[in-house]
């Protein structure tokens, strides 16, 4: 029970505020080990094209400054004839004119990439 103000304050928010540091509830901190989070890096999956970070750009009075060219990557569902399904890539445009050129085969082949791990 909560009989006076303070004490129904310390009650309500579940915190010793204005108790010393020894008395202030230990709580563990629970941290995620950071092999188990994994951000996808921006770059291609068929070709490996990533961001292009020493760009520059250059001003009128010649001043130049640092800029990241990104690549232009889309999201896509590709047929894939050999395995009689579709692949689903994040592939540049570039990849997507390789492609349309050769078919997807020849440029999986191309740069030694395995179509059966990219499932739909």
């Amino acid at each position: 029970m909560c009989r006076s103000l303070l004490f129904g304050l310390i009650c309500f928010t579940g915190v010793l505020a204005f108790a010393p540091p020894s008395a202030q509830l230990q709580t563990p901190i629970r941290r995620v080990a950071p092999s188990s989070v994994s951000m996808k890096f921006r770059t291609c999956d068929l070709t490996g094209k990533r961001r292009n970070a020493k760009a520059m750009t250059v001003t009128f009075s010649h001043t130049r400054n640092h800029k990241v060219q990104k690549v232009n990557l889309q999201n896509r569902k590709l047929w894939w004839e050999e395995g009689n399904r579709y692949v689903k890539m994040r592939v540049s445009t570039k990849a997507l004119k390789t492609i349309a050129k050769y078919g997807i085969d020849k440029a999986a082949k191309k740069y030694q990439i395995d179509l059966a791990r990219f499932s739909m």
